[in-house]
């Protein structure tokens, strides 16, 4: 993600002024839906006060933002907009979770700038303002470019994005030796990963080796055969990077497995998505470093100081477009 949700706001903000003619004295009127109560209450009330603080930064009194309750369901979502609509408005920043866009192509008139960042089956009349995998793929492919790997190996796991994931790859024709399909139950995943990585050939080739060496007459073989002990392989992997589209514990479940088949960080470069709404993976770089070409940490800290100085509080990462549903 190269820009946080202020930047993105003031993006979006910008899109209302094409739309709604910024040129003429007329108030700008843009609806936001977000969830205001139930669950994600926290996330709606962060992305509020996000939006505040972009308004502050254009400094424009013709700008009028009328927030709405979305209370997390399409049909709610849908009631809201309707009302937005008959009080004049015909550009809607929202909603945050792509479910909730399903019924809004009966509002042909207003334009949504939805937080989502899936793209597949959105209505006509929504955007998709949100960090989609297209983006953050054609960022990796030039990571790979300039790191000179040549042969990445792209990691899917078997859920609903998917197919976004997949379509992001064709898009982006982002040059990889393979894509590979896994299971996210933790005994199917490391079974498939040790198949990925060799992981019994390369184990036997250390056994056979040791076993030469021990019925050999070769000098210093105890201590040769002492180094391949401290060794859990032999035998190199096809493969110089691996491109993770995982989140979460379930990402850092791929990590250790691929660590467990002696496939660390020293041996290929790793690499994932936007990760915004977990920060301990900033901090795994001691045991097992991960790339995130997408993210823009400079922005990210830039966006918490300010955001914590005007408000005293941190901001809810989700805020920043992860669409999670």
């Amino acid at each position: 993600m190269k820009t946080l949700i202020k930047f993105i706001v003031i993006l979006i903000l910008n899109l209302c002024f094409i739309y709604q003619n910024a040129l003429s004295s007329d108030k700008i009127k843009i609806g936001l839906i977000v969830p205001l109560s139930g669950d994600y209450s926290e996330l709606g009330n962060s992305i509020i006060k996000s939006v505040r603080l972009a308004i502050n930064k254009i400094d424009d009194e013709r700008i009028e933002i009328i927030p709405e309750d979305t209370r997390s369901n399409p049909i709610d979502t849908l009631r809201v907009s309707k009302k937005l609509y008959e009080e004049g408005v015909r550009i809607i920043i929202g909603p945050v979770f792509n479910e909730n866009t399903k019924y809004l192509d009966e509002l042909k008139e207003v334009t949504f700038l939805s937080f989502t960042n899936k793209i597949i089956k959105n209505p006509s009349n929504v955007i998709s303002a949100g960090v989609n995998a297209i983006s953050q793929i054609n960022t990796i492919k030039k990571f790979i470019n300039i790191s000179n790997l040549e042969r990445s190996v792209f990691l899917i796991p078997k859920t609903d994005y998917k197919k976004e994931i997949e379509l992001a790859i064709n898009k982006t024709n982002i040059r990889l030796k393979d894509k590979f399909i896994y299971d996210k139950e933790p005994t199917l995943l490391t079974k498939q990963i040790e198949k990925l990585t060799n992981y019994s050939e390369r184990k036997q080739q250390l056994k056979n080796k040791i076993k030469r060496i021990e019925n050999s007459s070769i000098q210093n073989k105890e201590k040769k055969i002492e180094s391949l002990k401290m060794k859990d392989t032999l035998g190199s992997i096809n493969f110089d990077s691996v491109i993770i589209a995982d989140f979460d514990e379930s990402l850092k479940s791929v990590a250790n497995s691929l660590l467990y088949t002696d496939v660390s960080a020293r041996r290929i470069k790793y690499i994932t998505l936007n990760q915004w709404f977990d920060k301990t993976l900033f901090k795994e770089t001691a045991s097992q470093p991960i790339s995130f070409p997408s993210v823009n940490k400079r922005n990210f800290d830039k966006f918490n100081k300010e955001y914590e100085e005007f408000y005293k509080e941190p901001p809810n990462q989700l805020s920043l477009f992860i669409d999670g549903k």
